[in-house]
């Protein structure tokens, strides 16, 4: 959508980016270690591979056959070697094994003191994303003021769609909230 124009496309839009935030908050809430293996780790991995960088899902696969290995197979065997850099040098601390056929690694238990550092992480994010969300409101605002200004809208329905955008907003914090906590569970979960 370009420039929203009535007070329900302002709505929409601020409906529709409030939650591409959250989503967004989702995605990288997934790549975040929580002590167990998931092919989640690694798959958005970017590997230099025929001379550009793909994530690492499209070059492998990768299973979990237990709770604390991930294991990757690569499509093509001449892509081992990129493939174990590109996890050295993830911040993910895990120690690739190449067996020449496979990558395994072992996740290892987190500390307490990591688990306390995701948490802080996971709360940055959280942040972030509720600053975007208020930033939407503000912007949504906005657009809702000029139309009243110009006559376009009452100031009973200003008032009535500012509620509305307001109630959008308690909305996508209250499941921001709930996707968080689950998250900081998750993490402490020895």
């Amino acid at each position: 959508m370009t420039h929203p124009n009535t007070p329900k496309e302002i709505i929409e839009d601020a409906d529709h980016r409030m939650a591409q935030s959250l989503d967004s908050l989702k995605q990288e809430l997934v790549h975040l270690r929580a002590g167990r293996a998931s092919t989640s780790l690694v798959d958005h991995i970017k590997v230099q591979a025929y001379g550009t960088e793909m994530p690492m899902g499209q070059l492998a696969t990768i299973s979990t056959p237990d709770a604390v290995t991930i294991m990757i197979s690569p499509f093509d065997k001449g892509n081992m070697g990129a493939i174990e850099k590109a996890i050295q040098l993830s911040e993910l601390g895990l120690n690739p094994q190449n067996d020449g056929s496979i990558i395994r690694m072992n996740v290892p238990p987190l500390t307490e003191e990591r688990r306390k550092d995701l948490v802080k992480g996971v709360n940055k994010l959280a942040e972030d994303s509720k600053v975007a969300m208020r930033n939407v409101r503000r912007d949504a605002n906005d657009h809702l003021k000029r139309l009243n200004k110009g006559k376009e809208l009452s100031d009973d329905e200003f008032h009535i769609y500012l509620e509305k955008v307001d109630k959008k907003l308690e909305q996508n914090l209250e499941e921001l909230d709930k996707v968080v906590s689950a998250k900081q569970k998750e993490v402490m979960e020895i």
